[in-house]
């Protein structure tokens, strides 16, 4: 499909197997998740470097097992407590700072990148990756929320190539291979399971607590998207990614509510006909499709057995109770300073939240406020948007 932020790549644009593997965010979710699937399969890859934030006790224990020569943390403190309890016989290059996912991104001898790193903090690196011409599985929603149009830029010059990691994403890339690209296409609609509090109306979100929006029903995920999954400002931030993947405009893209979480996303066709991707609800799955790509391989997971689950529903997400996909799919049609915008103010209200410090419901009061109250902005550089990030911070701060 034309518009793809990469075209479909043939099995000659990618890396051979055994692929040298980077994960950017490797003590998380999706981190942890990919190195299980590496353990399984530890033929098609060689581990070459994890990041791992400030999680030292974890990446100590990742790192003593696939024995990467690199490995990065986010500050000094970290990097000391990680080669401490590194083995002895063990001693791999520790790369400290923000700067060091970059340098991760960028290694000569990797050829296959995981960004799975939380918010903004993963744009760099992965337009780093983006611009080295790596093989990149991406798992970080928000580097195409701040800055998909450079990303997409730096794509087309350098021939990286750009796997969606999410689960809906890689079902509508899934969906979408072997057609005839935009002509064939009616639109993609993406599932959302409508998280905890699905049905709920504002007047039960006002009380909502820090550990009720963290229990997400059929999803194993970090704070932050967990949060973002039950205000359905993470399938807001999805329609900006999709719409960046895939060339479209809002109007061409959809959210369904889908409470078992077995269709990932559908694609329909001028025909009216839709292609749906089903599958138990494991990010292995489109973890392995993305670092196998375009080789299937097995993961030992249990089958989906339809007779089982009984039946599947589906409903229109309720937009007054959960403004924040409302909000997402205004701030796409205003352009790439209001997605910056957005993702800035979301991120500051949930940190705020899980910290005790605003409501529930003050999330999409203060998203809403930053994109009232915003003007003109210079988006044409990575500076540029992360000053916007940076300033949209400060004034989200300073309200609060």
């Amino acid at each position: 499909m034309k518009s793809y932020i990469s075209p479909w790549p043939g099995a000659a644009t990618l890396p051979r197997f055994p692929r040298s593997l980077v994960i950017l965010g490797a003590t998380g979710s999706i981190g942890t998740s990919a190195l299980k699937v590496v353990e399984r399969h530890p033929a098609l890859f060689r581990v070459t470097a994890l990041a791992g934030g400030r999680n030292a006790a974890k990446l100590a224990e990742q790192a003593a097992r696939f024995r990467p020569p690199f490995l990065a943390v986010l500050d000094q403190p970290t990097a000391t407590t990680l080669r401490d309890a590194l083995p002895r016989d063990y001693s791999p290059e520790i790369l400290v700072g923000p700067e060091a996912y970059i340098t991760l991104a960028e290694l000569p001898e990797a050829d296959l990148i995981l960004s799975t790193i939380v918010g903004a903090a993963g744009f760099l690196p992965t337009l780093a990756a983006a611009r080295a011409g790596k093989m990149l599985a991406l798992a970080n929603k928000e580097s195409l929320v701040l800055g998909g149009h450079l990303i997409r830029e730096a794509c087309h010059r350098s021939g990286a190539v750009v796997l969606p990691v999410d689960s809906e994403h890689n079902a509508l890339f899934q969906g979408l291979l072997g057609h005839n690209g935009e002509a064939d296409l009616s639109r993609i609609i993406l599932t959302a399971s409508g998280g905890p509090f699905r049905g709920k109306d504002r007047e039960f979100l006002r009380n909502v607590t820090r550990r009720q929006a963290l229990a997400h029903p059929n999803w194993d995920m970090g704070a932050k998207i967990s949060v973002d999954s039950s205000t359905l400002m993470n399938k807001g931030l999805e329609v900006i990614e999709a719409c960046h993947l895939y060339g479209l405009p809002v109007s061409q893209v959809d959210v369904v509510v889908h409470p078992q979480s077995i269709v990932h996303s559908l694609v329909e066709y001028v025909d009216g006909s839709q292609l749906a991707h089903m599958g138990v609800p494991d990010m292995q799955i489109p973890i392995a499709h993305c670092l196998c790509f375009p080789k299937r391989v097995p993961l030992g997971m249990p089958r989906l057995d339809l007779a089982q689950v009984g039946s599947l529903t589906f409903e229109a997400p309720d937009l007054e109770a959960f403004p924040c996909l409302r909000l997402a799919m205004r701030a796409y049609d205003s352009g790439p300073a209001a997605t910056i915008v957005l993702n800035a103010a979301n991120e500051v209200a949930v940190d705020l939240f899980l910290k005790e410090r605003i409501a529930y419901l003050d999330i999409p009061a203060m998203i809403e406020k930053a994109l009232d109250s915003m003007g003109a902005s210079e988006t044409d550089t990575a500076e540029a948007i992360l000053e916007l990030d940076r300033e949209t911070r400060k004034k989200c701060l300073a309200t609060a």
